[in-house]
């Protein structure tokens, strides 16, 4: 089940454990009932559907699944000691030996598909290919596993399958083999082949609440700080964003937008520069990354705000006067709305061209302030 070059995994966010680790899933208890129903009401669909926002537990709730799969006998197998009790959650015992393969990546009765190896075989691919899933013949075709001929698939995330892997893997859709269950991590299940879409049961996640969330951060090794409100509000309730955050100074860079703005249509220069050239850089591309992203953010809570939907939590000191400043009214709201649109069309523009990092944060910048001159006019 391991790939042949040892490659950065695609499915791990930095600085929190990988999925198939993490033996708990927090916040997502309806989730779980859905398919544990299903699964107790002799309803167990070959493909399922995990959907929701990045960050919120889909991965490990796949992992769940698979594990709780291969690790249960079948209702119908009595054995010697008569039909297993009813399971009433998806834990498995965690010295369970599919629990320790899976954590290996070792379990003959799960195949995690996933993007491979580029053609030169020092990164990973842009997109799951057709090749990768045609390794799923291979594993289908193996003898049936001890733990009652089940075969759990993982396909995280089935957003990046290429249309040919995504057509291949619908054939399987079509057809599944006997004892086959599917689990397809989705974030934008829109970008799936409707055809995929309708031969699947889907479950989906919702964001984490602010106490979820903070245990979610405990479990994945960051205890709670006197941030976490704020990070909540910036991460949209997902831990996997909000690792992110945590990783790069999110809530610094977030700070810094809102300091550039707080006298806006007077905007701090010397600080919107000093934000502009932590940019450039190979070694700041993630960074330049989430800046871009936190300035989207920051508009569309602005614009929110106008439109009668303030933040109920500041994600930086200020924010709240800031916001109603700038915003007072529904026809400013719209106005922030239409700025919002027209610099993530510039942002996106910018990032394909190679534009300097520097250039496009400072010229988002000065579009933002003059938004800022004309609404106080």
């Amino acid at each position: 089940m391991s790939d042949i070059l040892e490659l950065p995994e695609p499915d791990r966010v930095e600085g929190a454990p990988h999925p198939r680790e993490t033996p708990l899933l927090t916040g997502q208890d309806a989730a779980e009932r859905g398919f544990l129903d299903a699964y107790t009401g002799g309803r167990l669909h070959h493909a399922w559907l995990i959907t929701g926002p990045r960050g919120v537990g889909k991965a490990t709730l796949a992992w769940r699944i698979a594990r709780f799969l291969l690790a249960t006998p079948p209702a119908d197998d009595a054995g010697l000691f008569g039909a297993p009790p009813t399971p009433t959650s998806l834990d498995i015992d965690p010295e369970h030996p599919v629990m320790r393969r899976s954590m290996q990546l070792a379990e003959p009765g799960l195949f995690l598909l996933r993007r491979g190896p580029n053609d030169k075989g020092d990164k990973r691919s842009a997109d799951i290919r057709v090749n990768e899933v045609r390794r799923l013949r291979e594993f289908f075709g193996l003898s049936a596993s001890a733990e009652g001929g089940r075969r759990v698939v993982i396909v995280d995330a089935a957003d990046e399958m290429n249309t040919q892997a995504a057509n291949a893997l619908l054939k399987m859709l079509e057809e599944p083999p006997k004892g086959a269950t599917l689990l397809l991590v989705s974030h934008q299940p829109s970008r799936l082949l409707p055809t995929i879409r309708s031969r699947c049961r889907e479950l989906r996640l919702s964001p984490l609440s602010p106490p979820d969330l903070a245990q979610a951060l405990e479990a994945a090794g960051t205890p709670p700080g006197p941030d976490t409100e704020a990070l909540g509000e910036l991460a949209g309730g997902s831990v996997g964003e909000a690792l992110r955050l945590i990783n790069i100074g999110g809530l610094a860079i977030y700070a810094d937008l809102i300091a550039i703005f707080s006298h806006a249509p007077r905007y701090d220069r010397p600080r919107a520069i000093a934000l502009a050239q932590s940019a450039p850089g190979a070694a700041n591309a993630t960074r330049y990354a989430l800046i871009l992203d936190l300035i989207d953010l920051f508009l569309t809570r602005l614009a929110r705000a106008g439109a009668g939907r303030p933040p109920l939590v500041e994600a930086a000191p200020g924010e709240t006067a800031l916001f109603a400043r700038l915003a007072p009214h529904p026809g400013a709201a719209r106005r922030w709305a239409e700025l919002a649109q027209t610099i993530s069309a510039r942002a996106g523009h910018g990032r394909a061209v190679n534009l300097d990092p520097a250039a496009l944060i400072l010229d988002i910048v000065f579009k933002i302030n003059e938004t800022a001159a004309a609404q106080a006019a």
